[in-house]
């Protein structure tokens, strides 16, 4: 697979669920099921060990290992990325050759998580540390809640000056910060939209894609979001933001995250699997109330 561009890394790019077992195991056969239901609607790329696929619970052989069946099941019809993201650069610098190994296109990178704080020439030394060692494009992550660093855009282009950034996952929630970065960056890098609420009018101020956690829940019609955000508001335009923005609450919002991510898709016929300790499956009224939602969506 050639390495990700700024003109390839576009359109829906999933954070995909990691299938395990309930003794912990990955499931391969339901793991390369679900990177095929993703392309089937129309992903524009494959995101392996992120977020949703609870990178914490992976150690470096089966994010290696899951960047492989990726790479495999994609058979170079969409570009497949890997979360490199550890606290110590040794660590991320680690992963990433992993995820060369295996045939990943990219890497996806948070600032160091858990440090809470960093100045600009850490963040920078981190980055320039991974150029250095590793030959793969990067999609810089910047998500405040989970790194605990939130990256400016300043930071966001000085980091882009330091390494081979080819597109950001933007994970803010604060529009004013998306809004700048659009303005000032989009020519430059390729802007993913994290929080789904974000997407439609991230796309209309130029953003290219998304990684978000809730989309793939509507099916086809996740290939369609990027054509609505382009065009003029309208009742479709509204129909569609308003099921994002439900989803990605209620995704948020029930049982600890991605339980209910996963819980969605089990009940939508993918074979998501359950959890890794120690996120326990969603059940009782949690469940019920994620059955119920969807059903009101029309997605049941």
């Amino acid at each position: 697979m050639a390495k990700l561009t700024r003109e390839t890394a576009v359109g829906p790019i999933p954070a995909v669920v990691t299938p395990f077992t309930e003794a912990g195991e990955i499931m391969d056969d339901a793991f390369r099921d679900v990177v095929e239901r993703q392309i089937a609607i129309g992903a524009g790329g494959i995101c392996v060990a992120g977020d949703n696929g609870e990178s914490w619970t992976l150690d470096g052989a089966e994010r290696g290992r899951l960047t492989r069946l990726a790479v495999e099941q994609a058979r170079g019809r969409v570009p497949v990325i890997m979360g490199a993201s550890a606290a110590t650069a040794k660590a991320t610098i680690a992963y990433a050759r992993l995820a060369q190994e295996a045939g990943a296109a990219g890497l996806l990178v948070m600032p160091q998580p858990y440090v809470l704080k960093a100045t600009r020439d850490e963040l920078l030394r981190r980055f320039a540390a991974l150029a250095a060692a590793v030959d793969l494009p990067i999609v810089a992550y910047n998500t405040p809640r989970r790194s605990g660093i939130d990256l400016t855009v300043d930071d966001i282009a000085a980091i882009c000056d330091a390494a081979p950034v080819v597109a950001i996952k933007e994970s803010s929630r604060d529009f004013f910060h998306h809004t700048h970065l659009l303005d000032r960056l989009r020519d430059r890098i390729s802007v993913l939209t994290g929080p789904s609420h974000y997407i439609l009018p991230c796309v209309a101020l130029g953003a290219r894609g998304f990684i978000a956690t809730g989309p793939e829940l509507l099916g086809t019609e996740c290939a369609e979001i990027m054509a609505l955000g382009a065009g003029a508001p309208c009742d479709e335009y509204r129909a569609m933001h308003r099921k994002l923005t439900v989803l990605y609450q209620l995704l948020m919002g029930t049982g600890t995250w991605p339980a209910a991510l996963k819980a969605a898709l089990n009940l939508l016929g993918w074979p998501a699997g359950v959890p890794r300790d120690p996120v326990l499956p969603l059940a009782g009224a949690d469940l019920d109330r994620l059955r119920r939602t969807l059903a009101e969506l029309g997605l049941l």
